[in-house]
């Protein structure tokens, strides 16, 4: 047991690849590193972080290069890896709020409201149209379509697709009649 004296011996040893001297270590100063820890971020998020630590100290053992004690060493990443989670979860919890922020103001704004029952409005209006004129109308002013496109595509001629435009707008525009100044982008 005379090697486990010093730090030095002891990273010697887990450097190596001695399991007994890292099982050892970590039986050792686990609790009190999970303690340190505890002082910063949640009890549950400590136990974590030194576990995490010491799992990469035994598959790193050998790149490794420590400057102080193992101990000393282990205790400042330990509050590294503490610092870097409470910046995480700040960060987060800030996106968080902004996003809450944004939402709530998004369903306060009244505008949301006509836009949710205007939606609803214009689909039960579409469903009251003819077929034929709710297709053409679909085609061209929801799917962007020419004239062109949808006769050729409906094996009518050009002049019917208008037609039927012309008769859906007409159609639309009164069922529609107190919603006209939402729909100008929509219906013309």
């Amino acid at each position: 047991m005379d090697g486990f004296q010093t730090g030095i011996n002891v990273f010697e040893l887990i450097q190596q690849g001695d399991k007994k001297a890292f099982d050892s270590f970590f039986l050792r100063h686990y609790s009190v590193l999970c303690g340190y820890a505890a002082q910063f971020v949640d009890p549950e998020d400590a136990e974590e972080i030194v576990q995490d630590i010491m799992v990469w100290l035994w598959e790193s053992r050998e790149t490794i290069v420590i400057q102080t004690t193992l101990i000393q060493y282990l205790f400042k990443a330990v509050k590294n890896k503490c610092i870097n989670l409470i910046n995480r979860n700040y960060l987060k919890e800030r996106v968080h709020q902004s996003l809450s922020m944004q939402q709530e103001r998004l369903y306060e704004d009244p505008d949301f409201y006509i836009v949710e029952e205007l939606t609803r409005k214009i689909e039960e209006a579409l469903q009251e149209l003819p077929d034929n004129y709710r297709d053409v109308f679909v085609l061209n002013r929801i799917e962007g379509k020419t004239y062109k496109e949808i006769a050729l595509l409906l094996e009518v001629s050009p002049k019917t697709v208008d037609y039927r435009i012309q008769q859906a707008l007409k159609i639309l525009r009164v069922r529609l009649k107190d919603y006209l100044p939402f729909l100008l982008s929509l219906l013309y």
